[in-house]
């Protein structure tokens, strides 16, 4: 179970391999990864020692072309070519690994992101795997306990989902003003998840690129993954629910790891990036209040069905939409309820709602400062009574909130069970 007493070094500390049988189906570990020299050896050795062993890892090396004429990306093109010559002498037949790094083989920057090499590997998967294979994708900075796939195949031979949400958790590091930041962010995620779970949202979910799976036949129903420069994890996750049920429990879970990076537009490390410059403002906790008139406006669903109604949401959706009669065309496009129920649920999808939270602060600036006075009240409704202040508040105290948090999602997670 993924719970915050968890340590990896237990986890790993098993004298021998589980004996699990080979399930008739293959696991295909998708891994992109840029610069990653330093957490490779650790994140190949956490799937080198799993209980299941079915599986094949596919890694791509990848970076710009053009960052090989500039001068500030020269260490990222060095490290690039040495994790090249280190995957090449593990000599492991589970691993396959793809130069896109390379001069020649580089693709140019405009391609080069995270979105486009979680659909080149994804692809080549693919090409190879049977319809009920199953298509984990990972990070190279992430590792899991030693049954993470052995779960993963036990969740899927016995559901009907579409594609998991994995369990995650932040180990923190031996730097304390990183592992506050990282806490800020899991708090702010996991409040967030919270909060969608309570109103009963059907994009209740984190997106975490290291912590998604699913069967084959899925990826191929919808199309693949949209190469996205970032966020391709949340449009990923967005895709899939539209497409049918997501499942949000497996008992094992993936430990990204805590870092400032840059590599990406968005994410955990930008967002770690924003938190040691004391810049928040994109990542706050929302009022409880906010997502309840999402709430009101599910329940209205039925009733536009039959005619137009008042919503919570009206203002929001008349700017985004400029002004277009979007319940009148979903009448006219579907005849039945259900189907006009859930054309509104995907007309408001996940990236409404989180568009939605943000117009309400934009509205009401004095929102940002309560950012713990939102948190405490959320706690409240689970019984849990606490007096917190992100900048005076001690770590440990902190990652006590955290795991609090990480508690009341997992009971969430396992009631939504497919």
């Amino acid at each position: 179970m993924c719970l915050a007493s968890y340590s990896l070094s237990l986890l790993l500390e098993r004298n021998e391999l589980l004996e699990v049988p080979l399930a008739k189906n293959k696991i295909h570990i998708a891994i992109p990864a840029i610069a990653e020299k330093d957490y490779l050896p650790a994140c190949i050795a956490s799937f080198q020692k799993q209980s299941f062993q079915n599986f094949k890892i596919y890694i791509c090396i990848n970076q710009a072309k053009e960052w090989w004429e500039r001068e500030d990306k020269k260490d990222i093109c060095i490290n690039n070519k040495e994790s090249l010559a280190y995957l090449k002498n593990l000599h492991d037949d589970k691993i396959i690994y793809y130069d896109l790094s390379s001069p020649e083989k580089a693709f140019a920057e405009k391609k080069s992101h995270v979105g486009t090499m979680r659909r080149f590997l994804m692809d080549k998967i693919n090409e190879v795997a049977d319809d009920d294979d199953i298509i984990i994708s990972f990070d190279a900075d992430s590792v899991c306990p030693e049954n993470y796939l052995e779960e993963i195949a036990k969740t899927f031979n016995n559901s009907k989902a579409v594609a998991l949400s994995i369990p995650y958790y932040h180990p923190l590091t031996e730097n304390d003003s990183l592992n506050r930041h990282i806490l800020r962010y899991e708090i702010y995620m996991r409040a967030y998840a919270i909060n969608m779970w309570r109103i009963k949202s059907q994009y209740a979910f984190s997106a975490l690129g290291s912590a998604i799976a699913l069967p084959v036949k899925s990826y191929r129903a919808i199309n693949g993954i949209t190469p996205k420069k970032s966020g391709e994890d949340f449009y990923f996750l967005q895709k899939l629910v539209k497409y049918g049920k997501l499942s949000h429990w497996t008992d094992t879970c993936v430990f990204p790891a805590a870092r400032y990076s840059d590599r990406v537009f968005f994410g955990t490390g930008p967002a770690l990036i924003k938190g040691k410059n004391n810049d928040w403002l994109s990542y706050p906790i929302y009022k409880k209040a906010c997502f309840e008139e999402i709430a009101k406006t599910y329940a209205a669903f039925s009733g536009l069905f039959k005619k137009d109604i008042p919503t919570p949401m009206d203002n929001f959706l008349n700017k985004q939409f400029a002004g277009k009669k979007i319940w009148s065309d979903l009448r006219n496009n579907f005849v039945k309820e259900k189907d006009f129920v859930r054309a509104c649920h995907e007309k408001i999808d996940g990236l409404r709602i989180l568009q939605f939270l943000k117009s309400k602060y934009e509205e009401k600036a004095e929102l940002h400062q309560k950012n713990e006075t939102h948190l405490v009240e959320l706690l409240h409704e689970y019984g849990e009574e606490i007096d917190i202040d992100f900048e005076k508040s001690d770590t440990a105290f902190l990652q006590k909130t955290r795991n609090t948090l990480q508690d009341i999602e997992n009971d969430y997670r396992k009631k939504d069970i497919i």
